[in-house]
């Protein structure tokens, strides 16, 4: 008879029904999701200003990042009235928690961003955990 497996990490500790820890792990991990969550945290923006603040995001997925940030209860938005529209986006109490996390992947990602890139090139080179055999021509 096998032994039994040990079941390691934090996913052995949560309830047996873990698939909405695991939604809301993809959704605050998402990096539109991290990358506006950072932005918003020096306080509330226009969509404008907000697209304008994070480079290649698109207007749609903006839209469908900050509709979800809001379903969560992550992000308000203030629609005023006025001519012309104008609405705000800014972190709710519970999406300010978020800032320290945030902030600590965007960090990290800024300090091991040139480690990464050169693993990435080796890797392209060698492959991944095996050396790829030298391609020939084929003989004539």
């Amino acid at each position: 008879m096998a032994p039994a497996r040990q079941i390691s990490g934090p996913c052995g500790e949560w309830p047996e029904s873990s698939a909405f820890i695991r939604e809301v792990l993809d959704r605050i991990g998402d990096k539109w999701t991290v990358l506006t969550i950072s932005t918003l945290g020096a306080g509330s923006l226009r969509y404008s200003d907000l697209q304008a603040s994070i480079p290649g995001i698109s207007q749609r997925m903006l839209t469908q990042t900050l509709k979800h940030l809001e379903r969560d209860g992550l992000v308000t938005r203030t629609a005023y009235a006025e001519v012309p529209p104008r609405v705000e986006y800014a972190l709710t109490d519970l999406g300010r928690s978020l800032i320290d996390a945030v902030m600590a992947m965007a960090d990290w990602a800024v300090t091991h961003h040139g480690e990464i890139a050169s693993n990435r090139a080796a890797s392209e080179v060698t492959g991944v955990g095996r050396a790829k055999a030298a391609v020939s021509a084929p003989a004539r």
